[in-house]
């Protein structure tokens, strides 16, 4: 594994390194749990919106290079996706799985939670470069668009799960509608020029969406 590879997933583990000293030591206040389920929960939301930003960054700077982090980042974002939902199973529904579904339907936070894992699911399934090869690149590019939806549903149950204070949320909502708005300003005023268009890596402005690049090699 390349070097800037390996930095990225050592600097990607330290939040979750840090979340594990602090619950060592009992510095995560009077409910553990809540603690954990809320932190891995940002985790998730932060990795998924540097997933989504990695094309826009591409198009904009140039910077092609840029485009081998995407398939990392997108799977340390279901990483945290599936800590944040084993930590609601665990602390929340304290492993009554038959509770789930009636909880999915009351409340909707978990509702929208549960369609973004589900919706990450697939795509972390599919992100190597032999499951690009079986389905093919346009079906492929058509599966990986999911991850538009999976943010949208993240930061959706982000903001339902807020009760008071919505500065952050809405911060993300703000954030993944320039993301979206990019995406939507490049498909239909694509870059004229070829190199702009395609770009050195070798992937189209259709491809922009998902956790890796058809030609990324790992």
């Amino acid at each position: 594994m390349p070097f800037s590879k390996v930095l990225l997933s050592i600097n990607a583990l330290v939040p979750l390194a840090l979340l594990a000293w602090d619950v060592y030591h009992k510095r995560v206040g009077p409910n553990p749990g809540e603690f954990m389920t809320r932190t891995t929960g940002m985790l998730t939301l932060v990795f998924l919106m540097l997933t989504l930003a990695i094309t826009p960054i591409r198009k904009i700077t140039g910077w092609n290079d840029i485009i081998k982090f995407r398939r990392m980042l997108g799977l340390f974002a279901f990483f945290y996706g599936l800590l944040h939902l084993t930590t609601y199973v665990s602390f929340d529904r304290f492993f009554h799985l038959r509770s789930i579904p009636a909880d999915v339907l009351n409340r909707p936070f978990i509702a929208f939670g549960m369609t973004a894992f589900l919706l990450m699911l697939p795509l972390a399934i599919t992100s190597t470069n032999k499951m690009v090869k079986r389905l093919g690149g346009k079906r492929w590019r058509n599966l990986h668009a999911l991850v538009y939806g999976a943010g949208v549903a993240a930061a959706l149950h982000f903001w339902f799960f807020v009760k008071s204070d919505t500065r952050l949320p809405l911060t993300f909502g703000f954030i993944l509608l320039l993301l979206l708005a990019h995406r939507l300003f490049v498909r239909f005023y694509p870059p004229t020029t070829g190199t702009a268009a395609t770009g050195t890596a070798g992937v189209s402005p259709a491809s922009s969406s998902g956790f890796a690049q058809l030609k990324d090699r790992d």
